[in-house]
């Protein structure tokens, strides 16, 4: 191991140090911690909802995440060239750039508005649903707001007040980023949303066996780690787990053995993802005895949630856009269904026969209540064991390059 991390320390980080300070990595990965504050509300709330499961007296919170993190979208939208515009020193475009986003962004989710002037739309888009779509729309303002930056109606002599120029010049870029969306959106009737639905749903029809549930399960972890929610494939992916475990159930009632591996109970509720999508408590553990302050303050923030299986504040926290931790994140979308599958094949533990979406009951008693076996205990740490072994050399020069730049940073005050 201390071999590897040596490898690691001299070959992979002066490798992931240039892809950290390349510019759209930066921007992208500041303007999704900047909403860090929001993913730590809608936590919260989640977990004061879970009591609602069992007691129908208990308070609806949900309005509370709807308006935190389910709207976290419009502020990336918002965000990524409002960044980009800060860091290319182009600060009198910024709000405008931001603005123009959120326009560009609110067409894409092609909203129905009637005679009465009354709006419906999909409201899942403005949450994690739409990151995806929020991203690109945030890079397409960017690139042709920076591509207009220096231009401008008037000469630099010009007695016209600053504020009065920049409306002006601002309306070329507006007007050119709305119309190109008008014409592709509305004129050729383009729908990303449904675009990225068409081109994942083949997915479902290998889901089943060993490379397809690899190969979902890596997806999940690949867009996580960019900042797109696993929430994007729900429609894709959940109702053929559930398929799945119903289908199972029905083997029983008729005197047989389950079959169907691929559940959304081996998955969310007992084996696979201890702490949230793609394995994450091994990393916040780590972080509670990290050398960086600030990994360790993400670290303690990050515990409550991760315990009942929300590990949005961490990978929103320390993950995503981040080279050190994304590939790792990578490997447990790999390693550990392969473990999982090949586990559950030779029958370490029974697979589980009943509905059970509990997602939210921490692990390893999650896996008890789906397969009460000692075998589901000894997988499930079998795959803690694993997936800390992949995310310790990662985190050890993670963190250790953290410390360092928080000593310069102390020592240059």
């Amino acid at each position: 191991m201390n071999g590897f991390i040596e490898f690691l320390n001299k070959k992979f980080a002066p490798k992931a140090e240039i892809i950290n300070r390349n510019t759209w990595i930066n921007v992208l990965k500041d303007s999704i911690l900047q909403t860090l504050p929001f993913i730590l509300v809608g936590s919260l709330v989640s977990l004061l909802s879970i009591p609602g499961n069992w007691w129908k007296w208990w308070p609806d919170f949900s309005p509370i995440s709807s308006f935190t993190f389910g709207l976290i979208s419009i502020f990336v939208a918002f965000l990524v060239p409002f960044n980009l515009m800060e860091r290319k020193k182009l600060k009198k475009q910024r709000l405008i750039a931001g603005l123009t986003s959120v326009a560009l962004f609110l067409m894409m989710i092609h909203p129905v508005i009637n005679s009465n002037s009354i709006a419906k739309l999909n409201f899942s888009y403005f949450g994690a649903g739409g990151m995806f779509v929020a991203m690109i729309c945030g890079v397409i303002v960017g690139i042709i707001m920076n591509a207009f930056g220096k231009f401008s109606f008037f000469s630099e002599d010009t007695v016209i007040p600053d504020f009065v120029t920049a409306w002006f010049d601002s309306m070329l870029p507006i007007g050119l980023i709305i119309a190109v969306g008008w014409v592709v959106i509305d004129l050729f009737s383009f729908n990303l949303y449904q675009l990225i639905s068409s081109a994942f749903s083949p997915l479902g029809t290998v889901l089943e066996t060993l490379p397809g549930f690899i190969l979902v399960m890596f997806i999940y972890c690949f867009f996580y780690s960019m900042g797109v929610s696993s929430w994007v494939f729900t429609p894709i992916i959940t109702p053929l787990l559930i398929q799945a475990i119903q289908k199972n159930a029905t083997l029983v009632s008729h005197g047989h053995d389950p079959k169907f591996i691929v559940t959304y109970e081996v998955i969310f509720v007992g084996f696979l993802w201890w702490g949230g999508t793609g394995c994450t408590m091994p990393l916040n553990l780590m972080m509670l005895k990290a050398k960086s302050q600030r990994l360790r303050a993400l670290g303690k923030a990050c515990i409550a949630p991760a315990l009942f299986n929300i590990n949005e504040p961490t990978v929103f926290g320390t993950i995503v856009w981040n080279p050190y931790l994304m590939l790792p994140m990578w490997l447990n979308g790999i390693v550990l269904p392969a473990v999982v599958w090949i586990a559950l094949k030779l029958g370490i533990t029974a697979l589980p026969s009943a509905v059970n979406e509990l997602w939210y009951i921490p692990f390893p008693i999650g896996s008890w209540l789906v397969s009460p076996h000692i075998g589901s205990i000894l997988l499930t740490l079998i795959v803690f064991a694993i997936s800390f072994c992949i995310w310790y050399p990662f985190f050890k020069v993670y963190d250790t390059n953290e410390y360092k730049k928080e000593q310069n940073a102390e020592n240059n005050k």
